[in-house]
């Protein structure tokens, strides 16, 4: 069965951090605004889509240093890029992808319109995760309760 998650950000900034779906399907819709989706959660499948309507907006995408990203089927008008100074290679086609996979995959499709899809890997997607209002209250919820975090390393509070 075929989970979907809807995210919409329009003129404001939206954040999904942690274990927060096990969806496979993501539908972004941001306009004049921002989105974070944490995507380091064990309990997500191998192989996630993300289809992308974007004008003048930003997602920012928290990822394992082995996920790869496969862009080759989103559109762009105007300006955009993807940043991903980590990656080996952000240029990989299709067919690729699909043989040199190891990790996660996720696949970007969709438009974008004078936007910017920003890729942050291992550390560099910890601390922004840490850098959140809902990190803080995951550790004072942790310390209440005399548990973990979970934001930080979503695969920390991951029942196997």
């Amino acid at each position: 069965m075929s989970l979907t998650e809807r995210i919409h950000s329009d003129h404001g900034l939206v954040k999904r951090l942690g274990n927060w779906t096990e969806a496979d399907h993501f539908e972004v819709k941001a306009r004049h605004g921002a989105a974070v989706l944490d995507l380091r959660s064990p309990d997500l499948p191998d192989d996630v889509e993300i289809h992308l309507d974007m004008d003048r907006a930003m997602v920012k995408l928290l990822v394992d240093d082995g996920t790869t990203i496969d862009h080759w089927n989103l559109k762009w008008s105007a300006r955009g890029k993807i940043k991903d100074s980590t990656s080996p290679s952000t240029r990989l086609t299709a067919a690729s992808t699909r043989d040199t996979a190891v990790g996660r995959r996720v696949r970007l499709t969709g438009s974008a319109t004078n936007s910017e899809i920003r890729i942050h890997r291992g550390g560099i997607a910890i601390l922004s995760a840490m850098f959140s209002r809902a990190y803080v209250e995951d550790v004072r919820r942790a310390h209440r309760v005399g548990g973990v975090p979970t934001i930080d390393d979503p695969a920390r509070g991951h029942q196997s």
